[in-house]
């Protein structure tokens, strides 16, 4: 496995992996803090590191997951140069969707900054429809997730 930017982590249960991520001005507002909707491209990161790490990122799925669904919760603003850790975890993996649950902390003191809740649906980009998530990636998740992990 190459390098990673994430790593797994028994901090904030029951979240096992966590990346890092630090607020660049361009993410900032005039007042100089992150609003929620910056969130997502951390988000993202943290998913594909979480992928990288499950050496999923090259897997053939039979389509692409994409999202369907986003639900984002802001406790606290982040401000230029903060260092977030990124806590990230599937709860669910139905037919054809996967249920995310993320957690941004400030690492200063730890501060929860930001939760939210994604579906990705895996689809089938020629047909444009869903398509069943493969058993490897269900094995996968599951081996590492566990019994965190609904199926």
């Amino acid at each position: 496995m190459g390098l990673e930017l994430g790593r797994v982590t028994d901090r904030k249960p029951p979240f096992k992996f966590a990346s890092f991520t630090r607020v660049g001005f361009s993410d900032t507002d005039a007042q100089g803090i992150v609003y929620y909707g910056r969130y997502l491209p951390y988000f993202d990161a943290a998913r594909v590191e979480y992928h990288r790490h499950l050496d999923m990122l090259r897997l053939d799925t039979g389509g692409e997951f994409v999202m369907r669904a986003s639900n984002i919760e802001y406790l606290a603003p982040a401000r230029f140069d903060d260092l977030l850790e990124v806590f990230i975890r599937v709860s669910r993996i139905g037919r054809t969707s996967a249920n995310y649950e993320l957690a941004a902390y400030r690492v200063e003191d730890d501060l929860l900054m930001v939760t939210a809740t994604q579906t990705l649906v895996l689809v089938d980009l020629d047909e444009r429809k869903p398509c069943p998530i493969p058993d490897v990636v269900r094995e996968r998740i599951g081996a590492f997730e566990s019994d965190d992990v609904e199926q």
